[in-house]
């Protein structure tokens, strides 16, 4: 299809696994990487228990020499970054460097970073001496920036605060460069740290849903670029993007049911990905224990896509990766794959929904890595 995009390889940091092989095994054999979490903070915690990577240490994946400052956020993104080039095979030089970018989501950066530069300027003595190696991590941007700077990426260098659909809305932007002739390749994902600051702050703002899934963390990277490209220099993929959609699940017509935002979406990508309700075998909700916007989640993708697809809830394993939720779905309908001719060629959908209104729709084609050449 004219203008879509080949995902050549992919990378991801979480808590069942680092890595594409690790990620994947861990998914097929219904691993969970709910963790106990009380001794990784000095601080109390609302849960004892999370999705946690418990033992995590940057240096294991990235060594010694400049990771001290990476905070956790960066050092996901840019542990994630490299997975993925390297599971792609593609080879960075001066001829393609310029050429090669990023378009990272997350909801507000490193929440803990942010929150400890800030209490550094409250706390201190005049004249307010605050760290100054404190402040790249407190902005926005930092985890994009610092994997292009670690990956020596000189192309475009975005990020994308959009919460539960920052991955979607990471693609969607990133499809749009890359068709434009911005880029030619880009890494496409989300990343969403655990901390004891953001365990507190999603305490108090769903206190009133007993059934939300535990708090989680990731990072999924996906290298992507122009399909046509791809296949004219018959080199393999692991998937292919038919269409991407955002937008908002509550329309301006009160009479009209929630759900039906998102299910406009979801028709909306289905046709511009040129498939039908019936040919999809799969999709990967972001459903994760929110009562209300989880109503909508279901309710839509069974009024457009009934109930025969198989049903793919990333949360119950992974928890609640927040601005990283819809990357690791990606991950997930893409780890289903990798190992398995079989699915060969099925079209999966991704679904996510925000709390704030915000909803992303994701329309795939996946191969295995036998029958990635398409």
């Amino acid at each position: 299809m004219a203008g879509t995009l080949a995902v050549t390889g992919w990378g991801v940091v979480a808590s069942t696994g680092v890595g594409a092989d690790e990620f994947g095994k861990a998914l097929v054999d219904g691993q969970s990487g709910l963790r106990d979490v009380g001794a990784m903070f000095a601080e109390e915690l609302p849960q004892p228990a999370a999705h946690a990577l418990v033992d995590f240490d940057v240096r294991d994946h990235l060594g010694r020499k400049r990771t001290g400052s990476l905070d956790r956020t960066t050092a996901f993104a840019v542990t994630a970054a490299g997975l993925a080039l390297a599971d792609s095979g593609i080879r960075l030089d001066d001829e393609n460097r310029d050429e090669t970018g990023i378009v990272l989501g997350n909801t507000m950066g490193s929440f803990r970073s942010i929150a400890e530069f800030d209490r550094e300027t409250l706390v201190n003595e005049r004249p307010y001496l605050v760290e100054p190696l404190l402040f790249p991590n407190s902005v926005m941007n930092c985890a994009a920036s610092r994997c292009a700077i670690w990956h020596q990426l000189r192309g475009v260098n975005a990020t994308i605060p959009a919460g539960r659909i920052s991955a979607v809305s990471a693609l969607r932007y990133g499809g749009t460069l890359l068709r434009r002739g911005h880029a030619r390749t880009l890494l496409l994902g989300a990343v969403e740290e655990f901390s004891a600051h953001r365990a507190w702050l999603e305490h108090h703002a769903h206190a009133d849903e007993p059934s939300r899934a535990p708090l989680g963390e990731a990072a999924a990277l996906l290298v992507t670029e122009d399909a046509r490209a791809v296949r004219a220099a018959g080199r393999p993929l692991d998937a292919e993007i038919l269409a991407t959609k955002t937008g908002h699940f509550d329309p301006a017509d009160r009479a009209t049911a929630p759900a039906d935002g998102l299910a406009q979406h979801l028709g909306a990508a289905l046709d511009a990905a040129g498939v039908t309700a019936e040919q999809v075998t799969t999709v990967a909700t972001g459903e994760c224990g929110l009562s209300r916007v989880d109503a909508v989640e279901r309710a839509a993708v069974e009024a457009v896509l009934g109930t025969g697809p198989d049903r793919l809830r990333a949360a119950d394993t992974l928890g609640d990766c927040g601005g990283a939720s819809a990357a690791v779905q990606l991950a997930a309908v893409l780890a289903l794959h990798r190992d398995d001719p079989g699915r060969d060629g099925q079209v999966s959908v991704v679904t996510s929904c925000d709390p704030e209104g915000g909803v992303g729709v994701v329309v795939l084609r996946g191969w295995s890595r036998r029958g990635a050449l398409r």
